[in-house]
């Protein structure tokens, strides 16, 4: 089950960025994990990343990998758009990508990748990424 709350005033295309989580849990043979996706404000994101990362300022994406295996166990991806926006003006991609590309890269994280163990877990994810951004329409 893939859940979409958008708890800002920013428009978000609920059906695009469900098709964009279907793909990695599909491709990561993960199609039955329950993952929760929220759209927050600057200050929500600002407030949840100082209370989980010590770092006190807004972020593009928080991703919070399950802790057990119970079924009904939800993992989630917070995401602010505004953040995302600003990253968005100093690359090539329209908005709409670069959320896709920060919604593929926290729905890694929740499947258990993480860039910042090893150069080698790095590079994975980054392929990874890559390559799941690719099919992206």
């Amino acid at each position: 089950m893939i859940e979409i709350n958008n708890l800002t005033n920013f428009a978000v295309d609920k059906k695009f960025f469900l098709g964009v989580a279907k793909k990695v849990l599909k491709g990561e043979n993960k199609g039955t994990e329950n993952v929760s996706i929220a759209f927050v404000s600057p200050a929500e994101i600002q407030k949840l990343n100082n209370t989980y990362r010590k770092k006190d300022k807004p972020t593009d994406v928080l991703s919070f990998e399950k802790v057990s295996h119970f079924k009904e166990e939800v993992a989630e991806i917070i995401i602010c758009p505004y953040v995302v926006r600003e990253y968005a003006k100093d690359s090539q991609l329209s908005l709409r990508k670069e959320l896709a590309k920060v919604l593929i890269h926290g729905m890694l994280h929740v499947l258990g990748y993480d860039h910042e163990i090893s150069e080698k877990q790095a590079r994975e994810m980054e392929l990874k990424e890559e390559a799941y951004f690719s099919k992206i329409k």
